[in-house]
Parts: C-alpha cells; structure tokens; sequence
C-alpha cells in the first residue's frame, strides 16, 4: 500500500466525505471507516483526494472481515472515476483509458 503523504491525509481527515463508507448505498456496512486507493497509474496507486475512497472494513475485506468481505474493486474503481473531473483521468489515462473505463461502469453501476 502506498503511503498517504501528511498534507492529503490531514485534507481527507477534515473532509465529511471520509467519515462514512463510499458504498453505503450496497448496505450491510459494518466496521471502521478505512481509505481505499482504488486506481493504479504507472504501477503506483494514484494518491489523488478522488483516487482514495473511503469504505468501511466490511466493503474493503479488512479487519475484522478480513477474507470475507464484500470488496468489489469494480465498483470502488466506479466510485473513484465519477468523483474525477475529465482532466484529472486525461492525466492517468495512458495504458488505460480511465474515462471509457467510467462510461462503461455507469452503464452497469448508473451515475453516481
């Protein structure tokens, strides 16, 4: 897991986004909230406010849930591209094209 660096981790902490599970809407949240780097550029997670969504332990498989879960990183990866303007995925989309990627998850998942 790549590190969150001090200035974005202390911006998330004081925003209200990251203080409830990002897939509330699947139910059955349970545990504390963590930070999910949900896309990879370059071999690295992208460690972009839009990038990191927040999801309790039971929709990361962590903690107590660890191996059990409900993770769906199809569905973090929607999550994460919908929170991104176009010019922040033009900036990570060279092996993958990440706004294709977030028009074929919105005909799955609908518009966040």
């Amino acid at each position: 897991m790549r590190p969150i660096p001090p200035k974005l981790r202390e911006q998330m902490a004081n925003d209200p986004y990251y203080k409830k599970c990002a897939r509330i809407m699947d139910g059955g949240c349970d545990g504390s909230i963590t930070w999910e780097h949900a896309l990879i550029f370059a071999g690295r997670q992208v460690n972009e406010p839009w990038a990191i969504i927040p999801i309790c332990e039971y929709h990361h498989a962590v903690g107590k849930h660890q191996d059990g879960g409900n993770l769906l990183k199809e569905k973090n990866v929607w999550i994460a591209l919908n929170r991104a303007t176009d010019e922040q995925l033009s900036a990570v989309s060279k092996a993958i094209n990440y706004k294709n990627m977030r028009e074929r998850l919105n005909k799955i998942y609908g518009k966040v």
